[in-house]
């Protein structure tokens, strides 16, 4: 069979979606009878014109499943013009392994943390016969709920199981966005698995697909039976403290040091997220590298739904039928200021104080499924890199403390957070009254405009004006800005080869996700993980039993 692809297909709001398999059977000239699959590869909401009288439709691509030997004229035309294309390759977590080598090595790997970049890579390794002890600092997932509980009743953060340590990782309280920009041959099977795990089925196409978090975590359990069912075991309240590594060079890890004792390991997956600063230091010390990575600064923007409706959706017939809007706002950089662009868009959500670490400030979004909330809110940040906060591999993370210290002690030190009104922020004065938002620890006026370093501070404000010609609202009164975003990206990378993901210097360690500065988003994150164990699969996990020195190179 050969799957075309046809591309841009429109379709009203109140059609239903059978109507896009017909219209792209006659754009390529087949008849219903032929077709051997049909699914929509993406589908986005297009309200382009939507004031100069154009209607609101969805824009959807399509793709078709027929016998190689199938072409027509209007097939061949189609294809010239760039309205149909062969699809892309859809690939699968199994490896192949006609010769059954590694299904009969005895071998066992240790996988550090249970975001989605931890779930996948064991996932694909026990799939494969490999025994997998997944260890995650945090709490299984009903317990983390009761430590949040605590923290949002007492202010006293638990370092080890909080909102962004735990099962399922800093996602599991955000919207569960699953968009990428990238067409991976892996996102359709990864996305089917969290279907066949109760996720909707619209995000095996929607273009902003997202999950929410109250179904999040009806979809954990679920997935972390599955790995259980392939035999991975889970470890829960488990930190990792360090490595034990011989002496040949490369490297080679022989076991991984944690809190409930030390675990033999033929190979680690290192999958700690992105704010794992503690991990690192031990790493760094065991001689693992590390190289400063850029990352997003910035704040939370909150603004009334109702607003970011109007803004979005104002004049479109049968709105209402739509749901909260979202937006992605990008102000591209110019001689004024750098860029900035709006990240984690949560519409119907409210912020969230993201930490684990006591006297430290930081913020992020999160939404249900439902969107239920009056608020819209979204990070607005910018880019700093090695010239802006200096050399060192660290250099980085010691400017994310330095400004999220200060962004409490300005709070009050009790994770009350600085907020400032928008247009406030612009005019460079002091806020006096603050309107009701859905941050839950409470907000006190604040100059977060003094509070930022000046190149975010230039680049939000040239941004936020911007933002407000597309969306008229969106940089005035009704407009707070909460702060501060500093972890929307990890500040770190650990350097590693790109065909067989091991990190430098090391012979099976596979540093993935975020917290290895190779991911910026849910899925994103479970690409790389399940690719990285793909590739310590294909080239014999840990070498066990394959007769090669632990420095020798594969054949």
């Amino acid at each position: 069979m050969t799957t075309w692809r046809v591309l841009n297909l429109e379709q009203r709001l109140d059609e239903p979606d059978s109507v896009l398999r017909a219209r792209a059977c006659r754009e390529v000239g087949a008849e219903p009878e032929q077709l051997r699959g049909c699914r929509i590869a993406r589908k986005s909401l297009d309200v382009r014109g939507r004031r100069k009288g154009r209607a609101a439709r969805f824009v959807a691509h399509v793709d078709l499943e027929l016998s190689e030997g199938f072409r027509s004229e209007l097939l061949t035309r189609a294809e010239r013009s760039g309205r149909v294309q062969v699809a892309p390759v859809v690939g699968k977590l199994v490896v192949d392994d006609p010769a059954g080598d590694f299904r009969g090595r005895a071998r066992r790997a240790v996988v550090v943390g249970t975001g989605p970049a931890g779930v996948f890579a064991g996932l694909v390794l026990a799939r494969s016969g490999v025994q997998v002890d997944v260890i995650d600092r945090g709490a299984v997932l009903e317990e983390r709920g009761r430590d949040l509980v605590r923290f949002h009743r007492s202010r006293v953060p638990d370092p080890e199981s909080n909102l962004l340590f735990g099962e399922g990782g800093a996602g599991t309280y955000s919207d569960g966005k699953l968009y990428t920009r990238v067409d991976d041959p892996l996102e359709v099977p990864i996305l089917e698995e969290l279907v066949a795990c109760g996720a909707p089925p619209e995000i095996l196409y929607d273009a902003r697909a997202h999950i929410g978090t109250d179904k999040l975590h009806r979809l954990l359990p679920k997935l972390r039976a599955l790995l259980e069912e392939h035999g991975a075991r889970f470890h829960w309240r488990t930190r990792m403290d360090g490595i034990v590594t011989d002496d040949a060079s490369p490297k080679r890890i022989t076991a991984v040091r944690t809190t409930a004792g030390d675990m033999p390991c033929d190979v680690l997956v290192l999958a700690p997220g992105h704010s794992a600063r503690d991990t690192w230091a031990v790493l760094a010390e065991s001689g693992v590298p590390f190289a400063a990575r850029a990352f997003q600064l910035g704040v939370r923007v909150e603004h009334p739904q109702s607003l970011i409706d109007e803004g979005r959706y104002g004049g479109v017939p049968g709105a209402e039928a739509l749901g909260a809007a979202s937006y992605n706002l990008v102000s591209k950089a110019g001689h004024d200021a750098p860029g900035a662009h709006s990240f984690c868009m949560c519409p119907g959500g409210r912020i969230v104080a993201s930490v684990n670490e006591a006297g430290l400030l930081c913020t992020n979004g999160m939404s249900n499924s439902t969107h239920s909330s009056r608020y819209a809110n979204a990070a607005i940040v910018t880019t700093f890199g090695p010239r802006e906060f200096g050399e060192g591999a660290f250099a980085g993370l010691a400017l994310q403390r330095e400004l999220e210290q200060r962004f409490f002690e300005a709070g009050g030190s009790d994770y009350t957070a600085p907020a400032q009104r928008v247009d406030d922020f612009l005019a460079r004065r002091d806020t006096r009254e603050l309107e009701r938002t859905s941050y839950v620890f409470g907000m006190t006026p604040g100059r977060i405009d003094r509070l930022l370093p000046e190149r975010a501070r230039d680049a939000l404000s040239v941004a936020l004006a911007r933002f407000d010609r597309l969306i008229p609202g969106f940089g005035g009164e009704h407009g707070v800005l909460v702060g501060l975003e500093s972890r929307s990206s990890g500040p770190v990378r650990i350097p590693r080869d790109r065909q067989s993901f091991r990190a430098e210097g090391f012979w099976n360690l596979y540093p993935v996700g975020e917290g290895a500065g190779y991911a910026g988003g849910i899925m994103s994150a479970a690409l790389d993980g399940a690719r990285a164990a793909q590739a310590a699969l294909r080239m014999g996990v840990g070498l066990v039993g394959t007769g090669q020195a632990p420095g020798a190179r594969p054949s």
